[in-house]
């Protein structure tokens, strides 16, 4: 063993070592830190499993966790040192675990760092507390019990096995059921066709379909439902379901309105995304001659990002998807960790790890997903296109959480918030950029039609009102009677006089604001 040890060691040294500037960046998610190597294992041991169980990670002996200073040890019984790692590992660990042990020399001083591999044969457990008590998992760098969801999604990872694809005990479907479901299926088809060509390629979904995808089972001659027949039509037992809400400002503290929606996948998409669609902004553009009402955040990535966390998330954890509304941003959470082999970088790549087969393949009939693993880039650029920055993605060890920012980048790089208070006007460059062109209530279109004022022209329009009754009043003053933030006033402010609706007369101190018609 100890032979062993030293060719790698050998080996490592004359290659690529451990910079100052990683230990200075501290313990992530996939790297620990130990002072000292400790005399009972379990001290490290349950980061080690944890590390096998989740994308891998350095355990560095050697380095101080808390001050990060490199202590290092006596090169006479370092090899004795990685010896008893190694022996450690291999008594303890369940299934085998096969660390790569080596020197590293760090600021003149000689460490030892052992990296665990991201592991295929789910869960890895420390044996001498069994396989109930003893998976670990990493979540945001530190290592914890793996609660019961997580050790059977673990399980199915390590078997290479899809929990929708299994059984749903307790669930009986009739042959009326199935083809019921079937119907419903074929009529998402044809409602999410995009062109005539896709609608008449569409061709009825039966029983060897559903058989072939895991949404149905056979055995001795008869059809039982799998998780996903449970999933996709709302029955069995499973709580599947999707919780909406609209808070007040930036932080969950105060409820405006809450929705929790139940029943079929596809009905749930449509829900959520009609209630999103329903507490964001319209604003408008000018395409040509004709108005066109524009959401501040395209209606296609919200969908698109709904859908995502309905066919990715992990059904096994009870959890449910949470479509948030802030005043600030667009925030949609889906319970589950990263599936093996997933990471933020390879997803936001395109790279597509399928945690949930069976609804893939449902999805992808009903034209909900196109190509697999497509769904993240295509949100990404249709937001970034938007002229909003680029999706936030955050979590992915317990769940996942991705964040819209509403209200478009300036040219200084500085959010403009689209609800920045009670009555907003963050994104007036593009919502309301008619308003210094002469559309309102009064005039109408080429098309002979009138074109009614959206709301961020109306309070300009407001706002344009209390400066007429009091022109030299200051602007908090004006923000009071509008009941907006100061802000959120020297930002209509500034669009007016940008567009020649409002000047400015007599001394900064003493200013009197003129408006011009």
């Amino acid at each position: 063993m100890i032979q062993f040890a030293k060719h790698r060691v050998a080996k490592r040294e004359r290659g690529v070592t451990m910079t100052i500037e990683e230990i200075l960046a501290g313990e992530s998610k996939n790297v620990e830190f130990k002072e000292t190597l400790p005399e009972k294992s379990i001290k490290y041991m349950k980061s080690v499993v944890a590390f096998a169980n989740g994308t891998g990670g350095k355990i560095i002996f050697g380095i101080a966790d808390k001050t990060r200073d490199v202590v290092g040890f006596d090169k006479e019984d370092v090899f004795k040192k990685m010896d008893a790692i190694a022996n450690a590992v291999s008594d303890s660990c369940e299934p085998a675990i096969i660390p790569d042990i080596t020197l590293q020399t760090v600021d003149g001083k000689t460490v030892i760092v052992v990296e665990v591999s991201e592991g295929r044969q789910r869960p890895y457990y420390i044996k001498a507390l069994g396989r109930d008590g003893g998976v670990y998992v990493r979540v945001a760098g530190t290592t914890r019990i793996a609660d019961e969801y997580m050790v059977k999604e673990l399980l199915f990872e390590g078997s290479n096995r899809y929990y929708d694809q299994a059984l749903c005990t307790g669930l009986n479907v009739t042959d009326e059921d199935i083809d019921v479901l079937c119907k419903a299926m074929k009529e998402q088809a044809v409602k999410n066709a995009r062109t005539e060509e896709q609608k008449a390629a569409i061709k009825d979904v039966g029983r060897q379909q559903l058989r072939s995808w895991g949404i149905l089972i056979e055995r001795d001659g008869k059809d039982y439902p799998s998780n996903a027949f449970a999933i996709l039509t709302g029955n069995g037992g499973l709580h599947v379901a999707t919780q909406c809400g609209v808070f007040k400002g930036t932080t969950k503290a105060v409820f405006v309105d809450r929705r929790e929606y139940t029943g079929p996948l596809w009905g749930q998409i449509e829900e959520a995304f009609q209630f999103v669609l329903r507490n964001i902004h319209l604003g408008a553009t000018i395409v040509g001659i004709y108005r066109q009402d524009v959401y501040e955040i395209p209606p296609d990535a919200i969908r698109e990002l709904i859908i995502n966390a309905m066919v990715h998330r992990s059904y096994l954890d009870h959890g449910t998807i949470q479509v948030a509304v802030y005043d600030n941003r667009l925030e949609i959470t889906s319970p589950g960790k990263l599936p093996m082999g997933q990471t933020m970088e390879r997803m936001k790549e395109g790279y597509s790890k399928i945690r949930n087969e069976a609804l893939a393949h449902a999805f992808a009939y009903m034209n909900l997903i196109e190509h697999w693993g497509s769904g993240i880039p295509r949100i990404i650029d249709k937001v970034k296109a938007a002229g909003l920055r680029e999706p936030e993605f955050i979590g992915g060890e317990v769940d996942l959480r991705i964040n819209i920012y509403r209200g478009q980048v300036d040219t200084n790089d500085a959010t403009i918030n689209a609800n920045d208070a009670k009555n907003d006007i963050g994104g007036v460059e593009n919502g309301v950029s008619n308003a210094g062109n002469g559309v309102n209530c009064n005039e109408s279109g080429t098309n002979g039609g009138k074109v009614p004022l959206n709301k961020e022209q109306i309070q300009l329009e407001n706002l344009l009102q209390i400066i007429e009754k009091n022109p030299s009043a200051t602007q908090a003053y004006y923000a009071e009677e509008m009941g907006v933030s100061k802000r959120t006033i020297s930002r209509m402010f500034a669009f007016l006089q940008e567009k020649g609706r409002l000047v400015q007369n007599g001394t900064t101190r003493k200013a009197k604001w003129e408006i011009i018609r």
